[in-house]
């Protein structure tokens, strides 16, 4: 019997997670839930966003059987990590160490950037992941990126040129820190679509860590063989259920584009305050 694998973002970035998971256990069934109700996260306590993240992971448990939570959300990740795995029974896998680790991996330096929302670069989650892999990591909020990606404004002049400044402003601050980065994290769900254009602005010879690749090649690893990755193409039969806490007809509009392929119908739902 193929698994139910619950992911979970505070909006619909995390669809590029999915994605990911998808193309890698085609054969699972898949529930998502946006909290597009109260999002952003990141204006939000510590305290609030534990018990917003704890609400979702229960419903995905409780109302959908998952078996597996994959957060979908660095602010989540960062501050609700272990509030989330004592809310459910289930195992609980985060964005920010896959990519840590996967970081770790491609780095020769040992120096890595970091490019992230300003909750999660406030939140230091990925500089502490890094360090403990033995990494040296320097963090960026790119504040201008998630509004781009959802115009749609994926390969526009504009959206390069603001990831040159961007990128030109971290590695200032590399050099001024006496750092040599050879690694790039992506630590924003929304920055996967951005990834051809992240490769194009880089040094050349340095790598480009997609979070939501990461977390994906993490749950197959934690998954050991239950439901053996594959890339057959047999992933348009995935089951997949999409929910969101409001704004439906956005989720269905613009999902398809991190998602890459039609959401589908998307229930909506309600969590309480």
């Amino acid at each position: 019997m193929a698994p139910t694998i619950g992911v979970f973002d505070s909006g619909f970035g995390g669809l590029t997670v999915l994605r990911a998971l998808i193309e890698r256990l085609p054969r699972a069934r898949f529930a998502f839930l946006g909290d597009t109700a109260r999002l952003p996260y990141g204006s939000k306590s510590r305290r609030t966003i534990a018990r917003y993240a704890a609400q979702s992971a229960q419903f995905l448990v409780r109302e959908q059987g998952a078996e597996f939570l994959v957060i979908a959300c660095n602010t989540a990740s960062a501050l609700a990590l272990d509030a989330i795995q004592q809310a459910v029974p289930v195992p609980v896998l985060g964005v920010i160490e896959p990519g840590a680790a996967a970081a770790r991996a491609a780095s020769r330096t040992g120096d890595v950037l970091v490019v992230a929302t300003e909750a999660t670069v406030r939140s230091h989650a990925y500089a502490a992941a890094c360090g403990t892999h033995g990494l040296r990591a320097i963090e960026k909020a790119c504040p201008l990126l998630v509004p781009l990606v959802e115009e749609g404004w994926i390969d526009h002049p504009v959206t390069v040129e603001v990831i040159d400044i961007y990128l030109n402003e971290l590695r200032a601050e590399a050099a001024a820190h006496n750092m040599n980065p050879d690694t790039l994290v992506l630590g924003c769900t929304h920055y996967p679509l951005l990834r051809r254009l992240f490769e194009g602005a880089v040094r050349p010879g340095a790598k480009v860590i997609d979070s939501a690749e990461s977390v994906a090649v993490a749950a197959v690893e934690l998954f050991n063989g239950r439901a053996a990755p594959t890339t057959s193409g047999v992933a348009g039969e995935t089951e997949v259920h999409c929910f969101a806490t409001d704004s439906v007809e956005k989720f269905e509009r613009l999902g398809s584009r991190f998602l890459g392929r039609p959401v589908g119908h998307v229930e909506l739902i309600d969590l309480g305050g």
